[in-house]
């Protein structure tokens, strides 16, 4: 394995440049949603269901990188503020599906514009090629890594 002329280990792993990337940038907007009154976990928690799409909680953990007993509580107490909704499954008794409501997406609807007003700006320096092709490159491993359903 070779290492770049220019630093040590972590200056050329890609896991580690995107755990870097990932702190750095969440940790920004971070300060954004705990000034709005919002807890870290459920920004993600809501981010993640606000388009309006029923998924059950394991992939709900997973997109949000929550531990699923967290997003249990989470969905608990969201549940009983009127923010989301459990459906069960059609077919499977085994999972539960969980849905943002109405009221939930309100909520969450001015913070998720104040995210993408930060990531323009994050983004900004790299151009709108280069940052499209970045997203899509994301996607794409996390495609090829996301454990099969």
């Amino acid at each position: 394995m070779s290492q770049s002329s220019t630093g040590s280990f972590v200056d050329s792993y890609t896991p580690a440049l995107l755990a870097q990337v990932s702190q750095l940038i969440s940790g920004e907007f971070h300060v954004i949603v705990q000034a709005s009154g919002f807890e870290i976990s459920d920004w993600r928690v809501l981010s993640t269901l606000s388009d309006g799409k029923a998924i059950s909680i394991g992939q709900l953990a997973q997109i949000s990188v929550t531990k699923q007993p967290t997003v249990t509580r989470l969905l608990d107490r969201m549940e009983a503020q009127g923010y989301v909704k459990r459906i069960p499954h059609q077919t499977d008794r085994r999972v539960t599906l969980v849905r943002i409501t109405p009221r939930g997406q309100k909520l969450v609807s001015a913070l998720m514009e104040q995210a993408k007003i930060h990531e323009d700006q994050v983004l900004a320096p790299l151009g709108q090629e280069k940052a499209e092709e970045l997203k899509a490159t994301l996607r794409r491993l996390i495609d090829l890594h996301r454990p099969s359903a």
